[in-house]
């Protein structure tokens, strides 16, 4: 998480039940290097290790490019893909002298096809993509996947900061006709993260209700 959210950690907590107990949490910036690393660093003395690395780190900065600032730019790119770059470098060549690794980077539908007022974010989601293809490349031969999911909307905290008649417009060119949960986003990672999936690697797996279908 990051550290702004440490006030909100307990409620969160509370919220999952007893699962909660089973999650240890550590607060830091991965958009910043030097607090990605530490945060990362702890985790993985914590843990013992890390088999799995999913890159969910994103938020939005909407604007019409002609009035988007070079600040909401930056912090698109720095939270939503410096962030991929600094957590793989945490944990890549261990996963590959271990010769076992799953890396899964959560991307968007908007890093495929475009999105009007997010030249910034889809730039980011789509970078995201193409650092997969790239790394997964490289670790291949070590046992090391790596892959992309890319979901459509999704009913969380961010979609519900979109005006209604926005989202009601978007969602009528989805063909399933309404947003995913966020549990049908968690199945695709468990199935790109198993331990069976080794053979599925540098894959952007489309969740979107069918918003966006390619060949």
């Amino acid at each position: 998480g990051h550290p702004s959210d440490s006030e909100r950690l307990p409620a969160w907590r509370d919220s999952l039940g007893d699962p909660a107990a089973r999650i240890d949490v550590e607060l830091g910036d991965l958009a910043d290097a030097a607090s990605a690393q530490a945060a990362m660093q702890a985790a993985i003395a914590r843990l013992g290790g890390v088999d799995v690395l999913v890159n969910a780190a994103g938020i939005t900065r909407d604007a019409r490019f002609a009035k988007m600032s070079l600040e909401q730019w930056r912090a698109v790119i720095a939270s939503n893909l410096d962030s991929v770059f600094h957590c793989c470098k945490a944990v890549f060549e261990a996963m590959c002298a271990q010769r076992y690794g799953r890396i899964v980077n959560i991307a968007s539908v908007n890093g495929q096809k475009g999105q009007f007022g997010q030249t910034n974010y889809s730039a980011a989601k789509a970078g995201m993509h193409g650092f997969s293809m790239a790394l997964a490349q490289e670790g291949a031969r070590y046992g090391v996947t790596v892959n992309t999911v890319s979901p459509g909307y999704v009913r969380t905290p961010m979609t519900a900061a979109i005006k209604p008649e926005a989202l009601a417009a978007v969602l009528a060119q989805v063909p399933v006709g309404r947003m995913a949960e966020p549990s049908e986003i968690a199945r695709a990672v468990r199935f790109l993260a198993d331990e069976d999936a080794g053979y599925i690697t540098g894959a952007n797996l489309p969740v979107n209700g069918g918003l966006f279908m390619s060949a």
